[in-house]
């Protein structure tokens, strides 16, 4: 976080785009997702005047109040995981995994995730209103300090701020799309597709994704030991050993070689569907 600050700061101070800083920049947006992830299931500090701190802070460079992530992923993906009901089901709309499906999936899957966050809300006033307050105070953080920016400058605002915003928000589901799309949401060890490459050394081993769905409150740096536990269970179809390749071959090599198209894990399950149309 320190580092996506400094980032921000400094390019503003900048009389051009530097592209080197802003493909950094926009790198780091992604890893803010995957912090703002990791800590609403292990808050960072023990103290509760650090995490909403931190709280605030993750929001300003997430571009979204980070409490968000507790009703749609915590009590809801994480109780789901993909299954109908899972307001980020990959199946929503459509059984394929293609290039069309993937980009279109952030913003199918966000607008549904609404429903959940407006529950959330009103759930979270009539229970405790100091909690709603502190809810409140994320959205209030995050419109004083995009409106500031906007006020000083607005093209590097879009630049430096609301962009990468928006490549933090899309990523995540960009993410979550993957590590789910054609896995076995009935199978106990093969609801999720692993990437077991670099993608974990830079953003906090978040491409373990089988071990986070069976122990989602460890901390991320214990979650390499708890998948080799696991791992010869897992059907090697779905353990990648790079993201940027399973990309390639599944998104665009497929649009022109079928035999790199993925298979989807659960067509037995299809005719009997709630959700989904081939």
């Amino acid at each position: 976080m320190a580092i996506t600050t400094v980032l921000l700061v400094v390019q503003w101070d900048l009389p051009s785009v530097n592209p080197f800083l802003y493909a950094w920049c926009l790198f780091m947006a992604v890893s803010v997702a995957v912090m703002a992830h990791n800590h609403n299931h292990l808050p960072m500090w023990k103290k509760e005047n650090l995490n909403i701190l931190t709280d605030w802070w993750l929001t300003c460079f997430y571009g979204f109040p980070v409490w968000a992530w507790i009703p749609t992923h915590n009590k809801n993906h994480h109780k789901l995981n993909n299954k109908a009901g899972d307001y980020t089901i990959t199946y929503r709309v459509s059984e394929r995994n293609n290039l069309l499906t993937l980009l279109s999936y952030p913003s199918i899957s966000g607008y549904f995730q609404q429903i959940a966050l407006r529950a959330y809300l009103k759930e979270v006033k009539a229970k405790s209103m100091k909690k709603y307050y502190l809810c409140m105070a994320q959205i209030v953080v995050l419109v004083i300090f995009v409106g500031i920016a906007l006020l000083m400058d607005w093209k590097k605002a879009l630049y430096f701020i609301i962009i990468p915003q928006q490549v933090s928000t899309f990523s995540v589901l960009i993410l979550n799309y993957v590590q789910h799309v054609h896995a076995d949401e009935e199978s106990d060890i093969n609801h999720s597709r692993n990437f077991v490459g670099l993608i974990n050394i830079l953003l906090f081993n978040n491409g373990l994704h089988t071990v986070h769905h069976d122990k989602a409150g460890i901390h991320w740096s214990k979650t390499p030991a708890e998948h080799k536990k696991i791992e010869h269970l897992i059907d090697p179809a779905l353990i990648e050993k790079s993201f940027w390749w399973y990309i390639f071959r599944s998104y665009f090599l497929a649009l022109f070689m079928p035999r790199f198209r993925t298979k989807t894990k659960r067509i037995h399950k299809i005719k009997e569907a709630p959700v989904g149309v081939l």
